[in-house]
């Protein structure tokens, strides 16, 4: 049985965690956030990380939280616990939006949100140049070591022309399968085996 229980071990994953890389969650791992969740890291350090959950997509209109903000049919995602009531986003639109932070190739953090709401206004911004996301999931310093311990999230590499794509329910498993044979098993497994 302890054989069979090993396939849910990450310990022989050596990616360790950095900006740009995917954390795919157990299958077991339990909230109604992090549930069969994929973030993508937009900062780590030893002061802690920052993500968002790419596969949680909400019935949202960024008007309730900013009537001023133009009519845009973008996506938004449940992005994480912290900060909920506030609004962020990634994009690939670079340094047409000040501040913004390179996190990977082509893509980015943030930015100022004035010179956001003018491009899209101007029409020089489409809905799949960015994800908004209400909240982001946050580490503080360890903290995220200390869960990838306990084998609660798998590291790896993320493309990322991936990372704006449409995500769906099934995107856990498309991570899950790109992640390598020997996680293979997860992809069938129960979110609750009890209810099996």
């Amino acid at each position: 049985m302890e054989d069979n229980l090993d396939i849910f071990k990450i310990k022989t994953n050596n990616v360790p965690p950095q900006k740009g890389r995917i954390l795919i969650a157990e299958p077991f791992l339990p909230g109604s956030y992090f549930s069969r969740s994929v973030i993508f890291l937009v900062a780590y350090s030893d002061k802690g990380s920052v993500g968002f959950i790419l596969n949680k997509e909400i019935d949202f209109n960024i008007q309730d939280v900013f009537p001023d903000f133009p009519d845009f049919e973008a996506k938004v995602f449940l992005g994480g616990p912290v900060s909920n009531d506030s609004i962020y986003y990634i994009h690939t639109l670079g340094e047409k939006i000040p501040g913004s932070i390179n996190v990977l190739g082509n893509l980015y953090w943030g930015g100022d949100f004035d010179a956001l709401k003018t491009q899209i206004l101007a029409g020089l911004i489409l809905p799949n140049d960015i994800h908004f996301f209400l909240g982001y999931s946050g580490w503080d310093a360890g903290q995220l070591e200390e869960e990838l311990k306990e084998d609660s999230w798998l590291v790896t590499d993320i493309d990322e022309s991936e990372v704006m794509r449409d995500f769906d329910e099934v995107s856990w498993t498309d991570f899950v399968k790109k992640a390598g044979e020997r996680y293979s098993i997860w992809e069938h497994y129960p979110e609750n085996p009890t209810l099996n």
